[in-house]
């Protein structure tokens, strides 16, 4: 019989191309996926793969079975979220989020459930947007809560259904004594500032990159860093400026000596989503909690 974890490390390698982007993917070594991928050859009893120069590629047997993996994992996906829709939620649902929503609206939901919903177990995984949703295709947890920016908008990521959870404002992060701290900021203003921004190849990074470009610069980037609260306690230091989410105050707080004040001239926001393939009263009972979280004021 084969492996249904093997059909979905199959469906993953038509779908990405390469054992490494397999790997990625799925959170395994490049050389597990390999052995896997070798076992399931062995269990079909014909060639799956076959040589293609240096790289590895289907062979018409290979795609015949991929066109039945995914017939079969889709129905067992929709088996296990069957099993899952009594109309009482319960547990487990694992959740992948990013660290500021998780702290500022998924934590206050798990509190709410554990009252209102007590067969409902939640697990949290810390994992930004594009992992957690990477992590929901791949079957790794049930629920990726993602966001997008304005300035970089996203199509919903097909086989998955996405709801609005709340958008938020990016604001400036600047020094209490900076001369722009006295009300809104046109970044123009800040722009031969050093900027804080996220690492090389983030959105947050793309994002400040397009951000200044509407407002005619390009950012001097000195640091880069993805902690939020590192993020304010260099500004805090004077290392330069930044822009952060609103929701970064509730989130990890605004040290002594840091204020956040609003872009003028440039609309820059955060939208999160709640991702997911199949809609279950498990899940749909976390969407609810996270949206209706209480916005800080």
């Amino acid at each position: 019989m084969l492996d249904p974890v093997r059909l979905r490390l199959l469906r993953e390698f038509a779908e990405h191309g390469t054992m490494t982007a397999v790997a990625e993917v799925c959170g395994l070594t490049s050389s597990a996926v390999s052995q896997q991928l070798a076992a399931l050859e062995r269990e079909a009893g014909v060639p799956l793969f076959e040589r293609a120069g240096r790289r590895v590629r289907l062979t018409a047997e290979g795609w015949r079975l991929v066109r039945h993996a995914r017939i079969v994992l889709s129905a067992l996906d929709a088996a296990e979220q069957d099993l899952r829709s009594a109309s009482t939620p319960r547990g487990p649902v694992r959740v992948a989020c990013f660290a500021t929503a998780a702290v500022a609206r998924l934590l206050p939901a798990i509190a709410t459930a554990r009252a209102r919903h007590p067969d409902l177990h939640v697990i949290v995984h810390e994992l930004e947007p594009r992992e957690a949703v990477e992590a929901l295709r791949a079957g790794r947890c049930d629920l990726a809560i993602a966001f997008t920016y304005n300035l970089i908008p996203e199509e919903p990521r097909p086989g998955l259904t996405r709801r609005f959870v709340g958008v938020e404002p990016m604001l400036t992060a600047l020094p209490a004594a900076h001369p722009a701290a006295a009300g809104g900021v046109d970044l123009r203003a800040l722009g031969e500032e050093p900027w804080i921004a996220g690492s090389e190849g983030t959105s947050d990074h793309e994002m400040l990159d397009r951000a200044c470009a509407r407002a005619g610069f390009r950012p001097n980037v000195i640091h880069t860093a993805d902690d939020y609260a590192l993020v304010l306690r260099m500004v805090r230091e004077g290392l330069g400026v930044a822009l952060v989410p609103e929701l970064v105050a509730t989130a990890v707080g605004v040290p002594g000596g840091v204020v956040l004040r609003p872009v003028s001239g440039v609309e820059i926001t955060r939208t999160t989503y709640a991702h997911f393939r199949t809609a279950t009263p498990a899940i749909d009972a976390m969407i609810e909690l996270i949206y209706n979280v209480k916005a800080p004021d």
